[in-house]
């Protein structure tokens, strides 16, 4: 048996039908591979559906990162299932590279979350939909053979070629009156659940993964991640203890970023407070405070309360990244306190623009917007 079974029965499926099902039975031999095969499914699933539904508005490239972030095509699909498809591709993405690192339940969970995209492709495009739930039981359990060498260089399990993909989309295409007109009559009359995660799920699924992608090491002598960190004197009470989710240190020893985790149907700025908390501690510690994070696993937001207000980004930075930031502080100077030079310019109207853009990024803000004499305007971003 085989969870992505019921896909050989449906023909209209056939552009990554055989990816999916390829995907899974190599899961027991090569979960990197496996990893592999569920990215390839992934941008053939997505490539059907903008071929099915003409209501999705092509990007200005085809690649699967700007396929899924373009706007007519996140918002139509389900948030929860939306937010665990960058994790196949960053998934996909470290097995090619760095093949040790995937680990099994990894590569479940990336199955997982392609089962689920495909059951809301059914939901909304299926003939004869039903509501299926993947079964971990039925993987299969016997081991194939595995070209690793091959599947890495092309990024496939399959040898399929281009120009029998562009064949079978072009035939899916010629439907999409068809499959886009019935789509809001089938989500008015059938149901789909988006799988729920648990916060420790979230945090060993997604941020795990994501930051090992970013270089950060879980466990041998130069791991530079600690999980479930103990802090002392919690919220100010003497000996009240606490568990920040992950710390990440510098190569001085001393921790650069906390991050706290909530699962993935929460808002993670829920942890804003608590990783304040972790924070002070780390501080009182090590003498030197370090930035915070927050994240569910789909939305990550940074924050340093020395420096900036906080912001949402698209992950957590690398080790280099932080270093830099926590170095800036050091080196930072007192904007007010600079001198414009005259040779730049002795008009007291520009001075007083410049003035007022050292005042706001003092205070955090990163865009600027700048009104010139002549009507012209210009946007300043700052780092």
């Amino acid at each position: 048996m085989s969870n992505f079974e019921f896909l050989k029965e449906k023909k209209e499926y056939l552009l990554f039908a055989s990816a999916a099902i390829e995907a899974e039975k190599v899961y027991v031999t090569s979960p990197a591979m496996c990893a592999v095969g569920c990215r390839k499914a992934l941008e053939l699933a997505v490539k059907w559906v903008y071929s099915a539904d003409n209501t999705m508005q092509m990007p200005y490239k085809d690649n699967l990162q700007s396929l899924i972030h373009e706007q007519t095509f996140r918002f139509a699909v389900d948030y929860n299932t939306w937010g665990k498809l960058p994790y196949i591709i960053k998934l996909g993405n470290l097995a090619v590279h760095t093949e040790r690192n995937v680990q099994a339940t990894d590569a479940l969970a990336s199955l997982r979350a392609l089962f689920e995209f495909i059951q809301w492709v059914d939901y909304c495009y299926g003939s004869d939909y039903i509501e299926r739930k993947f079964d971990e039981l039925q993987i299969p359990k016997e081991k194939v053979v595995v070209d690793t060498k091959k599947i890495k260089e092309q990024e496939s399990l399959l040898d399929e070629k281009e120009a029998e993909i562009e064949k079978l989309r072009k035939q899916i295409e010629k439907m999409s009156e068809k499959y886009t007109s019935a789509k809001e009559q089938h989500k008015q009359d059938r149901t789909f659940t988006a799988e729920d995660l648990s916060e420790f799920k979230t945090r060993k699924i997604y941020i795990d993964v994501d930051m090992k992608q970013m270089g950060w090491k879980f466990a041998g002598i130069d791991a530079d991640v600690q999980e479930e960190y103990p802090v002392d004197d919690m919220a100010g009470v003497i000996g009240q203890k606490g568990y920040a989710d992950y710390v990440l240190f510098g190569k001085d020893g001393l921790p650069l970023a906390v991050v706290e985790a909530k699962r993935t149907s929460k808002d993670p700025n829920t942890g804003r407070k608590q990783a304040m908390l972790y924070a002070d501690c780390l501080e009182k510690k090590f003498g030197r405070r370090p930035v915070m994070f927050t994240t569910n696993g789909f939305d990550t937001y940074y924050w340093d309360d020395q420096t900036s207000i906080q912001r949402k980004v698209s992950g957590i930075f690398s080790r280099d990244g932080l270093q830099k930031l926590i170095n800036r502080r050091m080196e930072h100077r007192d904007l007010m306190s600079i001198p414009i030079d005259d040779r730049i310019t002795d008009r007291y109207y520009q001075k007083e623009a410049i003035r007022a853009v050292c005042e706001q990024i003092e205070s955090g803000f990163r865009k600027h917007l700048l009104v010139m004499a002549t009507g012209d305007c210009a946007i300043l971003m700052t780092g």
